[in-house]
């Protein structure tokens, strides 16, 4: 059963739109346990919201994991995991991290409780709440 994801990223570091350039990004240098521990579990066809962090602090698109179980190229020990992703939409209607706090249905969203993991799993009805607020 495909899983549902969030991936922080600075946009002036690695954004949506160079995500888009590129067809195909690897998602690495990832340095928290938990955050590790959410890439390890990642499959082929999991889709992730794609989120704006400091800049913009919204989700911005939706990508797909297309290669899972990789180490972090970025990691001389081997001990870090990375996947690869490829951009399937961009929001009509991007969702802020302000909308998401004030959403009740939420509260215990990942993206709240642990506001510094950049590698959050995302529930069925989390996924389908934002999805709504983003107009899809």
């Amino acid at each position: 059963m495909a899983r549902y994801w969030l991936m922080k990223s600075e946009p002036f570091k690695y954004g949506w739109d160079d995500l888009v350039a590129e067809g195909e990004g690897t998602w690495d240098g990832v340095r928290n346990y938990r955050a590790r521990n959410n890439l390890a579990a990642m499959e082929v066809g999991d889709q992730a919201f794609f989120y704006h962090s400091r800049e913009g602090l919204e989700i911005v698109g939706i990508c797909e994991i297309s290669v899972a179980g990789i180490t972090d190229p970025t990691d001389p020990e081997g001990k870090w995991a990375a996947v690869k992703v490829k951009p399937r939409t961009k929001l009509p209607n991007p969702v802020t991290l302000k909308q998401i706090k004030a959403e009740p249905r939420l509260a215990d969203c990942e993206l709240v409780r642990l506001s510094r993991l950049s590698v959050a799993e995302i529930t069925p009805e989390e996924w389908s709440i934002i999805l709504e607020m983003a107009g899809i």
